[in-house]
């Protein structure tokens, strides 16, 4: 028979006990790791879970939407200071049917000007994490969120509403100081 009180005196068990407490930590860091540093990979393995797995894994969403279609939408946003906006589409029993990052160029050139509203854009993108600025002469209201553009390229994605909060008009403005965030020069 194995006696582990016995052995817990000795100096090795105390060292692998150690070990094996430190590397339980690290597997659990990696794990939340992956799921912080690749979202959408992540959430792909889980479509199908309850919200409950979702909350659990990437936490309380910044927003959440009910969508004209019956699914309920999480935003996860990462702005003002990251480039991204990640959406958890639930269906009416509650499982997750689709994760994305939500500011890609093919997100917003769906965006459709005459007729989104701020609340269609919300939706879309989440509200806005920078301050909104409103244009007098323009009569116009802007949101902007970062995102990267092309090939990494930092850049501001601009929505701009008019007096009746219509969206009026997009615009993708690319940051020429930015830098390339692959090689991670600002």
């Amino acid at each position: 028979m194995l006696n582990l009180p016995a052995l817990a005196h000795f100096p090795e068990f105390a060292m692998y006990r150690r070990l094996a407490i430190c590397l339980s930590a690290a597997a659990a860091i990696v794990l939340s790791a992956c799921a912080t540093l690749q979202p959408v990979e992540t959430a792909q393995k889980m479509l199908g879970a309850p919200q409950s797995a979702v909350r659990d894994t990437f936490g309380a969403p910044t927003e959440t939407y009910q969508l004209a279609d019956g699914t309920s939408r999480w935003i996860y946003s990462k702005q003002p200071l990251g480039f991204e906006v990640y959406a958890a589409d639930f269906d009416a029993s509650g499982k997750l049917t689709n994760f994305r990052q939500m500011l890609t160029e093919k997100e917003i050139y769906e965006a459709r000007p005459g007729v989104w509203t701020k609340q269609d854009v919300a939706e879309r993108f989440g509200r806005p994490r920078e301050p909104i600025q409103y244009y007098p002469l323009m009569k116009r209201e802007a949101w902007s969120y970062r995102l990267y553009a092309g090939a990494f390229q930092p850049a501001h994605f601009s929505a701009y509403f008019d007096d009746r909060g219509v969206l009026d008009r997009t615009m993708i403005i690319v940051d020429p100081i930015g830098g390339d965030a692959r090689d991670g020069s600002k």
